[in-house]
């Protein structure tokens, strides 16, 4: 669209800056390079004084689109130069733009063209924040769910989390109009008007449409001396603004009784806004303190109580520690709030619960926000906790450094007795660097904690290169008993006081870097980064940095590039599916090579494993391989071949096996050669509509659906249990009848022969003698399966009954064992342990199943198993309405076909438990009916069909 002078602008872009010289013209420039051509560009300068506005009158004498003006005098902050720019801008629209950002080149078509289908008032679209300074290309979309498709709504309440996450102003299409009517205008005077101006225009837009394209880049400089307004979070005045604009909001919101939205609001500003400047709290001084957590206080004690339901427990432990000025047990509470996984105080067991600590328990609040039971803390051995390290002593010395510290012991989770060693590591924080490992001399128990202390010649054993492991960070790894963890070592504000710069030898030279220096990093962690030591030493690392930009430099780190690029290719997933395709058209097939997975490399568990150890027990010569997920594998047996998921041995293996032997599925996207037999043993019977009779395979595109039954006709073998399966899985999936392995699950040959009378399984023995469960007792399992939010993400596990109130009515008559879905996780409170066991982690459930004399369960497919026990169920379907109508739907009423009692609330349940003899006898008739219905192919002798079938004479193996 080409611009005339007589024909307004569609839109008026306010390009505001101070002094931003340099980067204003490219600013500029995205604006006057958009796709849309009928836009003005208004520069407000806020009085700068390095030339900005001589720079805009440039740009203005070169483009008729581009107009200039300057504030008398500096406002201090962006929201008067924007009114400045809006009060003479001509577009029917109008945004906003920062002299230090971009506009993506068809934001403004983009935006104009929602404007005007839908008839909005306000259109927002996707940010994206770049870091500048990120050697790879680092960036992050900016609340991306708000944005993923095209919406319109008629008020700001049908969509709060607008209003409370995306306060930006700068993403944003305004009908002028609609401006001048509602005198829509930034505060003066005050930072974070943003914040103001975007809830009002929220409040007052009738009519507001989202747009899922990337609108604004947002270019952020992180490794820079003069900090944004934003982040001066050191400064209290900085703290002061945020509140009073909360505060003025609050005022709006009050006066238009819009109460929902307010505690939207309140909810953002603990989890979001405190949380900002809580951070920074270990590094200030303590008047500084005092002055936040005063003002902190008079704003957030106006919250109602519902607000800090919707905060995580550390969250809320913080906001409750900072209005108790409770510094000795908050500084702990920020360290886990900035590194979430870490454990920072010694925790006190009280009355059978775990709290942070023993202070403010006669407080009701104090007590129920300090208890953290639920973290599951007290429930982890100590190789799996990251425990706070705090560095009380630094010392310097011609040798190096001497370092002291005190390690947070939880509950004594280090036992006294327990054999100690540890050693610091400085390693390099740019990846595949070197690293060096000194001992700590000393190490032991110092009243709660475990003290340290290590003297660290840094001076002849630390070799930097110099240049590109500029900055080190420390571990300290700890070994207690045989089992090690590792801990960060924390530095707070008076950690580093009088430390000065350590002598090191970098390989390169001394004339590039010769000093490390200490400080704390981001998250308070104790970190070095070189530094130069005199004049020379500057001048030479003046020099090579000046020369860093030189043709041959250049040309140098176009090269280290090139190869940290190929290699970041080469482990990236379509090249490792190329190569893998490879792989299969060259590489030969080894004969009696067996890729066994079970749910995904999570577990050493069902189906495969009962295969795999059917093989085992026969002596079939094979070469079997388990593939694990994670960083390391854990249940295993110790003799097994383990790789990777998605390693490259894990795609080498799958290349040349002559069997592929899973329970869920291998990577979808990874062929299968004709010359491998597949055998896809499953993971259980539906209850829940599966493949593509789920309405998300139903609407997917054709294409996406074609790749999913590509993936799924790589199935060779199908095994399935009954009828049922084949009416419901095998139609599912589209799986042809020649396909289905009609032997039952080889999982559940133990149960088969439990329930005909075989002596215990060694393996269920051992579970009950590992864990202190009595033999003497029924056993009642609870095993659910996992819910998922309306975003579809898997929900976190609570109990649906009072398990303190279940050991307190059951615990000297029943042992109850809980077995969560292997998506989720649980933690016992201590005043339950020896009534209730959690069993989640064993690696297979079948020991736990056979244990047990009684199930409690809900939707899970376990039910079709344990009905093989014909041992009595209970269906605890507290949620079934909104279970059925929120999730993929079944394929039968539970609550009609049941083998056993549906109960819906806690008190139905425990009803049902109190009497198990006849909570047998009532269940015996179904339960023989629901097992012939669901597991008629289930005869206890699975394993052995398909080691026959595939491995036995006839069989490909021998």
């Amino acid at each position: 669209m080409a611009q005339h002078h007589d024909i307004s602008p569609d839109i008026s872009v306010v390009v505001i800056v101070y002094n931003d010289a340099e980067r204003l013209p490219t600013a500029v420039r995205s604006v006057l390079g958009q796709t849309l051509q009928n836009v003005e560009v208004i520069i407000a300068d806020d009085h700068s004084t390095d030339g900005s506005y001589e720079v805009a009158q440039q740009l203005a004498s070169h483009s008729t689109r581009v107009r200039a003006i300057q504030l008398a005098e500096n406002s201090g902050g962006c929201g008067e130069p924007r009114n400045q720019g809006v009060a003479i801008a001509r577009g029917r629209y109008v945004m906003f733009l920062d002299s230090d950002d971009t506009l993506e080149v068809n934001a403004c078509r983009n935006m104009l063209l929602a404007a005007e289908r839908t008839g909005a008032d306000l259109v927002s679209g996707l940010c994206l924040r770049v870091h500048t300074d990120s050697r790879l290309g680092k960036s992050a979309r900016w609340y991306p769910w708000l944005y993923r498709h095209t919406r319109t709504y008629e008020s700001i309440a049908e969509i709060p989390d607008l209003l409370v996450f995306d306060t930006l102003s700068t993403n944003k299409c305004y009908r002028r109009e609609f401006l001048t009517e509602n005198k829509l205008t930034f505060p003066r005077g005050i930072h974070y008007e943003d914040l103001l101006f975007s809830a009002r225009a929220y409040l007052a837009a009738s009519r507001i449409t989202l747009i899922p394209n990337t609108v604004y880049y947002w270019n952020v400089v992180e490794k820079t001396e003069a900090k944004s307004i934003s982040n001066r979070r050191h400064e209290i005045n900085n703290f002061a603004d945020r509140v009073e604009i909360h505060r003025r909001i609050d005022r709006i919101l009050g006066e238009e009784g819009r109460d929902e939205l307010k505690l939207h609001k309140d909810v953002k500003f603990l989890k979001h806004d405190l949380v900002l400047y809580l951070r920074e709290l270990p590094f200030l001084d303590n008047e500084y303190r005092h002055r936040f957590a005063e003002m902190a206080r008079g704003y957030i004690d106006t919250f109602a109580e519902e607000a800090y339901a919707g905060l995580s427990p550390i969250q809320r432990l913080c906001a409750y520690l900072l209005r108790c000025e409770d510094w000795d047990h908050l500084m702990p509470a920020i360290d886990t709030l900035i590194n979430k996984t870490k454990v920072s105080s010694p925790l006190l067991e009280r009355d059978g619960r775990v709290y942070w600590c023993a202070e403010h328990l006669d407080d009701p609040l104090g007590r129920t926000v300090l208890d953290v039971t639920d973290l599951g803390y007290h429930a982890k051995p100590v190789q799996r906790l990251n425990l706070r390290n705090t560095v009380t002593r630094y010392a310097e010395n011609p040798a190096g450094v001497t370092l002291a510290g005190s390690l947070v012991n939880p509950l004594g989770v280090i036992a006294r007795g327990a054999r100690l060693s540890a050693e610091l590591e400085f390693r390099a924080r740019r990846k595949s660097l070197q690293s060096f490992r000194f001992a700590v001399q000393t190490v032991r128990h110092e009243g709660e904690s475990v003290s340290w202390q290590a003297t660290v010649p840094l001076a002849d054993k630390l070799r930097p290169v110099g240049l590109v492991d500029d900055v080190w960070d420390v571990r300290m790894h700890l070994t207690v008993d045989g089992e090690r963890t590792a801990s960060r070592l924390t530095v707070g504000r008076t950690g580093l006081e009088g430390a000065g710069e350590v002598r090191v030898r970098p390989r390169l030279s001394r004339m590039m870097a010769d000093r490390i220096v200490p400080h704390a990093s981001a998250n308070g962690h104790l970190a070095f980064r070189l530094a130069q030591h005199g004049r020379l030493a500057r001048r030479t690392s003046a020099f090579v940095l000046e020369n860093l930009h030189s043709p041959p430099a250049r040309m140098a780190k176009k090269i280290v590039r090139k190869v940290a690029s190929v290699r970041r290719n080469l482990n990236s997933g379509p090249r490792k599916i190329a190569t893998f395709e490879r792989m299969v058209r060259v590489l030969p097939i080894r004969k009696g090579t067996v890729v066994f997975e079970s749910h995904l490399g999570k577990q050493y568990s069902d189906s495969p494993r009962a295969v795999y150890e059917e093989l085992r027990r026969r002596g079939v010569p094979m070469k079997a391989v388990w593939s694990y997920a994670g960083s390391r594998p854990v249940g295993f047996p110790a003799d097994v071949k383990l790789v990777q998921r998605w390693s490259w041995p894990y795609l080498r293996a799958l290349a040349q096996a002559e069997f592929w032997i899973d329970n869920q599925g291998f990577p979808l996207k990874l062929s299968k050669r004709p010359e491998t037999t597949y055998i896809q043993t499953w993971h259980g019977s539906a209850l829940k509509r599966m493949g593509f009779d789920e309405p998300k395979y139903r609407i997917m595109p054709e294409h996406e659906q074609r790749a999913y039954q590509q993936a799924i006709d790589r199935f060779d073998h199908f095994v399935v249990r009954g009828e049922h399966d084949e009416r419901t899985l095998a139609r599912a999936y589209r799986i042809p009848e020649e396909k289905l392995l009609r032997t039952g699950y080889p999982r559940n040959d133990a149960l088969v022969r439990a329930r005909d009378s075989a002596p215990p399984a060694p393996a269920t023995q051992e579970l009950a003698e590992r864990l202190g469960i009595r033999r003497d007792r029924p056993v009642v399992l609870y095993a659910p399966t996992f819910r998922t939010q309306d975003d579809g993400k898997v929900r976190k596990f609570e109990f649906p009954f009072d398990v303190e109130k279940f050991a307190q009515r059951f615990g000297d008559r029943y042992t109850l064992l809980i077995r969560t879905h292997y998506l989720n996780d649980v933690a016992l409170p201590p005043s339950v342990a020896g009534r209730v066991v959690n069993v989640s982690e064993e690696p297979d459930i079948a020991p736990a199943l056979l244990l047990s004399d009684v199930l409690i369960t809900d939707y899970s497919s376990v039910m079709f198993d344990y009905a093989l026990l014909q041992r009595p169920m209970v269906f605890y379907t507290y949620d079934w309405d909104s279970y059925v109508e929120n999730s993929r739907g079944t394929y039968f009423d539970l609550k009609e076909q049941a083998p056993g009692p549906v109960v819906a609330t806690e008190d139905e349940l425990f009803a049902v438990l109190a009497d198990l003899t006849a909570l047998t006898s009532g269940c015996k008739e179904g339960l023989e009916q629901f097992r012939t219905k669901y597991g008629e192919y289930d005869r206890g002798d699975a394993a052995a069909r398909i080691v026959d079938r595939f491995f036995g004479p006839g069989g490909r193996v021998r």
